[in-house]
């Protein structure tokens, strides 16, 4: 399945917006789309991995207690049960690629 990202991007002004690109029994892929001010607050999966790949913009990512900024081809990975998040700080929008493994029980 091709998938062609940035042309799924999907912005709201209520909330960060995440959309569905593909989904198996192994692993999810979604586009999270942050209008600037617009965050994911830190949270933490039991069981799952989460990995955060900056397509456009700039990130500021919490893991495990610390703030780093992250550029467009730059990544974090959030294992198991360690707390993530991610904001978006800057006056530009932000597009990252989140690959979630396994996939929670609603996608």
């Amino acid at each position: 399945m091709k998938i062609t990202v940035k042309d799924r991007a999907a912005f709201s002004a209520e909330k960060m917006a995440k959309v569905a690109l593909a989904a198996t029994s192994r692993a999810l892929l979604d586009l999270y789309c942050l209008e600037p001010g617009q965050e994911q607050k830190p949270h933490a999966h039991d069981g799952q991995d989460k990995i955060y790949f900056v397509l456009d913009g700039q990130a500021r990512v919490t893991l495990d207690g610390r703030e780093d900024t992250l550029e467009p081809g730059e990544a974090v990975v959030a294992a198991s049960g360690v707390s993530h998040g991610i904001r978006n700080a800057t006056d530009r929008r932000l597009l990252v690629l989140v690959v979630v493994t396994p996939p929670p029980p609603h996608a």
